[in-house]
Protein backbone atom coordinates (compact mmCIF):
# COMPACT_ATOMS: atom_id res chain seq x y z
CA UNK A 1 0.00 0.00 0.00
CA UNK A 2 1.39 3.40 -0.96
CA UNK A 3 0.70 6.86 0.45
CA UNK A 4 -1.62 7.49 -2.51
CA UNK A 5 -3.60 4.35 -1.61
CA UNK A 6 -3.89 5.52 2.01
CA UNK A 7 -5.05 8.97 0.88
CA UNK A 8 -7.73 7.41 -1.33
CA UNK A 9 -8.95 5.05 1.42
CA UNK A 10 -9.09 7.76 4.10
CA UNK A 11 -10.77 10.20 1.71
CA UNK A 12 -13.48 7.69 0.83
CA UNK A 13 -14.03 6.87 4.53
CA UNK A 14 -14.21 10.46 5.77
CA UNK A 15 -15.89 12.27 2.90
CA UNK A 16 -12.98 14.70 2.61
CA UNK A 17 -11.47 15.42 -0.77
CA UNK A 18 -8.25 13.67 -1.74
CA UNK A 19 -6.47 17.03 -1.69
CA UNK A 20 -7.60 17.76 1.89
CA UNK A 21 -6.76 14.23 3.00
CA UNK A 22 -3.32 14.39 1.42
CA UNK A 23 -2.62 17.69 3.21
CA UNK A 24 -3.63 16.14 6.56
CA UNK A 25 -1.47 13.06 6.03
CA UNK A 26 1.50 15.19 4.89
CA UNK A 27 1.00 17.39 7.95
CA UNK A 28 0.99 14.35 10.23
CA UNK A 29 4.14 12.90 8.69
CA UNK A 30 5.96 16.24 8.79
CA UNK A 31 4.98 16.71 12.44
CA UNK A 32 6.36 13.28 13.33
CA UNK A 33 9.64 13.98 11.53
CA UNK A 34 9.99 17.47 13.02
CA UNK A 35 9.27 16.24 16.56
CA UNK A 36 11.85 13.46 16.27
CA UNK A 37 14.40 15.91 14.85
CA UNK A 38 13.88 18.07 17.95
CA UNK A 39 14.42 15.06 20.22
CA UNK A 40 10.80 14.61 21.30
CA UNK A 41 9.15 11.21 21.40
CA UNK A 42 5.59 10.64 20.20
CA UNK A 43 3.10 8.22 21.74
CA UNK A 44 -0.18 7.40 20.00
CA UNK A 45 -2.28 5.22 22.31
CA UNK A 46 -3.40 2.01 20.65
CA UNK A 47 -1.01 2.54 17.73
CA UNK A 48 2.59 2.85 18.91
CA UNK A 49 5.40 5.19 19.83
CA UNK A 50 8.15 6.93 17.92
CA UNK A 51 11.52 7.65 19.53
CA UNK A 52 15.07 8.43 18.52
CA UNK A 53 17.92 6.20 19.55
CA UNK A 54 21.57 7.21 19.73
CA UNK A 55 24.00 4.84 18.03
CA UNK A 56 27.56 5.04 19.26
CA UNK A 57 30.50 5.44 16.89
CA UNK A 58 32.04 2.13 15.89
CA UNK A 59 34.19 0.35 13.38
CA UNK A 60 32.39 -1.93 10.94
CA UNK A 61 33.42 -4.03 7.95
CA UNK A 62 32.51 -3.39 4.34
CA UNK A 63 30.95 -6.74 3.35
CA UNK A 64 32.24 -6.53 -0.25
CA UNK A 65 35.86 -5.62 0.37
CA UNK A 66 36.29 -6.59 4.02
CA UNK A 67 37.84 -3.17 4.70
CA UNK A 68 37.43 -1.62 8.12
CA UNK A 69 35.04 1.38 7.96
CA UNK A 70 34.47 4.03 10.66
CA UNK A 71 30.77 4.68 11.34
CA UNK A 72 30.35 7.96 13.28
CA UNK A 73 27.89 8.50 16.13
CA UNK A 74 24.39 9.05 14.77
CA UNK A 75 20.70 9.00 15.70
CA UNK A 76 18.08 6.72 14.17
CA UNK A 77 14.27 6.82 14.43
CA UNK A 78 12.63 3.77 15.99
CA UNK A 79 8.98 2.77 16.14
CA UNK A 80 7.44 0.39 18.67
CA UNK A 81 3.99 -1.02 17.96
CA UNK A 82 1.44 -1.06 20.78
CA UNK A 83 0.01 -4.31 22.14
CA UNK A 84 -3.41 -3.41 20.69
CA UNK A 85 -1.86 -2.86 17.25
CA UNK A 86 -0.02 -6.19 17.37
CA UNK A 87 -3.14 -8.02 18.54
CA UNK A 88 -5.25 -6.46 15.74
CA UNK A 89 -2.72 -7.52 13.09
CA UNK A 90 -2.52 -11.01 14.56
CA UNK A 91 -6.32 -11.41 14.52
CA UNK A 92 -6.53 -10.06 10.96
CA UNK A 93 -3.85 -12.38 9.65
CA UNK A 94 -5.39 -15.42 11.35
CA UNK A 95 -8.80 -14.57 9.88
CA UNK A 96 -7.22 -14.20 6.42
CA UNK A 97 -5.49 -17.59 6.75
CA UNK A 98 -8.68 -19.37 7.83
CA UNK A 99 -10.69 -18.09 4.83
Amino acid sequence: MTKADIVEKVASGTGLTKLETEAIIEGFLNTVIQSLREGHSIEIRGFGSYKTKKKNARYARNPRSGDKVYVPEHYVPVFKFSKDFKAAVDRGMKNTESE
